[in-house]
C-alpha cells in the first residue's frame, strides 16, 4: 500500500492508503477526502480535480502529460508551477509518502 497525504486550502490534512495503479483523484473519491470533485471521472475532460503537488514531490511524480496544461486552463483555482490534475498522477511505489495540496475551489 502506498500513503497519501491531502492538504486542504485551510491547513487539514487528511492521509489515505491506496494500491499501486489508481491514480490521486480515484483514491480521493474512495476516501471521501473533500476537495476533488472529479466530473468526469478522470477522462481528462475537465480540471475538477486540480491539486497542487508538493514541491518536494514535484520531480517524482513527473511532468504534465500532453493535453494537461490546456485542461488546467480551465481550472477554477490559480495555476502553479507544480499544478497537475490528480487524475493523471499514477500511483507508483516510489509515490509512497506523496503529499499533494488542494484549492480553495474545483469550480
Amino acid at each position: 500500500m502506498v500513503k497519501i497525504t491531502y492538504i486542504a486550502a485551510d491547513g487539514t490534512d487528511t492521509t489515505v492508503e491506496t494500491q499501486v495503479g489508481n491514480n490521486v483523484m480515484h483514491t480521493a473519491l474512495s476516501n471521501n477526502v473533500a476537495g476533488i470533485v472529479g466530473e468526469c471521472g478522470g477522462a481528462m475532460m475537465c480540471a475538477t480535480c486540480h491539486c497542487y503537488v508538493d514541491e518536494a514531490w514535484a520531480d517524482k511524480v513527473g511532468a504534465q502529460i500532453d493535453g494537461e496544461e490546456d485542461m488546467l486552463e480551465c481550472a477554477a483555482a490559480d495555476i502553479r508551477p507544480t499544478s497537475r490534475l490528480s487524475c493523471q498522477i499514477k500511483i507508483t511505489p516510489e509515490l509512497d509518502g506523496l503529499v499533494v495540496h488542494l484549492p480553495e475551489s474545483q469550480e
